[in-house]
C-alpha cells in the first residue's frame, strides 16, 4: 500500500498478509455539489468499486457469490470523513480484507494520490445467508478456499 495506506492484516494460519488492493480514481464533476465538494454518499460508491476489485483479487466476484448458493448482504457500513474530496482530485482507494472466517470485513482508506493526506476511512461487513434465508455463523467453505488460494 501507499505511505498512508492500510496496515496489512496477517492471516494467523499461514503468516501471510490477507489480500488487499488499491485503485486510483479522479473525482468527476457529477459526483460533486455546487461548491465542487464530493457529495457524502459517493464515498460509499468508491468503497464499492474497491470492494469489487478486492473480490476479483480473491476470485469470488458477486456473480460467483450468487452461483455459490449464498447471498452476502452488507450488514454494517461505517465511514469517517476526515477531509473532503473535490472535483478533479486524484484519489487512491485502498481495500484490505481483514476478516473472512465468520464474516467478510473489508477496511477502506481513501487518500490523495500522493498518499500524504487521509480523506476518508471506513469498513464494511458482509455475512453469508444460505438459500433458505438463514444466517451462516461461519463463512462457507467456498469463501475460505478462495481466500486461502489467494494468499
Amino acid at each position: 500500500m501507499s505511505r498512508q495506506g492500510l496496515t496489512p492484516v496477517i492471516d494467523s494460519r499461514c503468516g501471510r498478509p490477507l489480500p488487499a488492493i488499491e485503485l486510483e480514481l479522479e473525482i468527476p464533476f457529477f459526483d460533486t455539489d455546487p461548491m465542487g465538494i464530493t457529495w457524502h454518499g459517493h464515498y460509499v460508491k468508491y468503497f464499492e468499486l474497491a470492494r469489487c476489485e478486492l473480490l476479483k483479487r480473491i476470485d469470488f466476484t458477486y456473480q460467483q457469490m450468487a452461483t455459490s448458493g449464498y447471498s452476502w448482504p452488507v450488514v454494517d457500513l461505517r465511514l469517517k470523513y476526515v477531509r473532503p474530496c473535490q472535483f478533479g482530485d486524484s484519489i487512491r482507494v485502498a481495500a484490505q480484507l481483514s476478516e473472512y472466517e465468520n464474516r467478510i470485513r473489508i477496511d477502506y482508506l481513501i487518500h490523495n494520490a500522493e498518499g500524504s493526506q487521509v480523506l476518508t476511512r471506513g469498513h464494511s461487513i458482509q455475512v453469508a445467508v444460505d438459500a433458505n434465508g438463514g444466517l451462516c455463523l461461519q463463512s462457507p467453505a467456498i469463501l475460505l478456499q478462495r481466500v486461502r488460494d489467494a494468499l
